[in-house]
C-alpha cells in the first residue's frame, strides 16, 4: 500500500498540515494510556468560548481490524471499525453513531502500485455518494473527486488535483469548490533531520475574485521545542509554540493577531497531551 500514489486525501496535506496542524483557538487537555491488553484510552476535555465538553475513547487492535469507539458528555457513542485485507489490497471501514443514528457511512478504499480507488456512501435514507481515484506513483499523483446526491440526483462536488512529492519538498494544485477555487502549495525542507521548512499557499475564488496568498514555517530549536508562524496577505499572523514536557507528552500554545487591526484582542489557544 505504502508503494502507490495514496489517496486523494493526500494531495496537498502536507504543505495544508503544516499551516493548520496545532494552530489551536481553544482549551484543550488530552490523557492518553495504553493497557496491557493493547488497548489504548484517551481523555479529552476541551473548552470553547463559554462552552466546555470532553470525552473518552478507546482504540483496540486485533489483527488487521481496529476499533474506535468514543464516548462524549451528550451521551452519544461514536463507532468506527476499520479492516484491511477483506479483500486484497483493500480497507473497509464503518463507521456509526447512537443515538444518532442518521450519521453513519460505509467506506471502500483499494490500493495499488499505480492507483488507488474510494467509494464512501451515507447510511441513511438520502444517501450521499462520494467517489475519489488516484493515479501514478508516491512522487507524482493526479487525483479527482465528486460526491453525488441520490436524492436530487446532482453533484455535492467535484475536485481534481495533482501533487509532486520529494521527501524534502512537496507541491500542489487542487482544482475545487465544483472549479469555483484554485489552489496551489509548495513546501520545502531545509535540511534531512526536517528541523525547519517553509510553506505558500495561494489561492483564488473567482466567483468573488478573491485571493489569498500564505507563508509560514516552522523551526526546531532543539529536540523537544518547535515554534512555527504563519502570516496571510489579509493580516492574520499566527504563531505555535511547541514543547515536549516529558518523554511523549507535548505543551502547545497558540496565538492569531490581526496586523492590520492591532486594537482587536488576539486569540489565544492552549493544549496539553500528556501520554502515560
Amino acid at each position: 500500500m505504502a508503494n502507490g500514489p495514496g489517496l486523494f486525501s493526500d494531495i496537498g496535506k502536507r504543505p495544508k498540515d503544516l499551516l493548520t496542524r496545532d494552530y489551536v483557538s481553544d482549551q484543550k487537555f488530552s490523557v492518553s494510556s495504553f493497557s496491557v491488553n493493547g488497548v489504548a484510552f484517551t481523555s479529552t476535555a476541551v473548552k470553547k468560548g463559554g462552552l466546555s465538553n470532553g470525552d473518552v475513547a478507546a482504540l483496540y487492535k486485533y489483527k488487521n481490524t481496529v476499533i474506535d469507539v468514543k464516548l462524549d458528555t451528550e451521551s452519544k457513542i461514536s463507532t468506527t471499525i476499520t479492516i484491511a485485507d477483506i479483500v486484497p489490497s483493500t480497507k473497509t471501514i464503518a463507521s456509526f453513531k447512537i443515538p444518532d443514528t442518521s450519521g453513519g457511512k460505509l467506506e471502500v478504499q483499494y490500493f495499488h502500485n499505480h492507483a488507488t480507488f474510494t467509494s464512501a456512501v451515507a447510511l441513511n435514507k438520502s444517501p450521499v455518494v462520494d467517489v475519489t481515484a488516484t493515479l501514478g506513483t508516491p512522487t507524482i499523483a493526479f487525483g479527482v473527486e465528486a460526491g453525488y446526491d441520490t436524492t436530487s440526483g446532482d453533484f455535492t462536488k467535484y475536485t481534481a488535483g495533482v501533487n509532486l512529492s520529494k521527501p524534502e519538498s512537496c507541491a500542489s494544485i487542487i482544482l475545487g469548490d465544483k472549479g469555483d477555487t484554485v489552489k496551489a502549495s509548495y513546501l520545502y525542507h531545509f535540511d534531512q533531520l526536517k528541523k525547519s521548512a517553509a510553506v505558500a499557499e495561494i489561492s483564488r475564488r473567482f466567483s468573488t475574485n478573491e485571493n489569498t496568498f500564505t507563508v509560514g514555517g516552522s523551526y526546531a530549536i532543539d529536540h523537544l521545542t518547535l515554534v512555527k508562524a504563519k502570516l496571510n496577505n489579509h493580516g492574520k499572523l499566527g504563531t505555535v509554540f511547541q514543547h515536549q514536557v516529558i518523554p511523549k507528552s507535548v505543551l502547545t500554545v497558540a496565538s492569531e493577531f490581526d496586523t492590520l487591526a492591532l486594537d482587536k484582542t488576539p486569540r489565544f489557544g492552549l493544549g496539553l497531551a500528556l501520554k502515560l
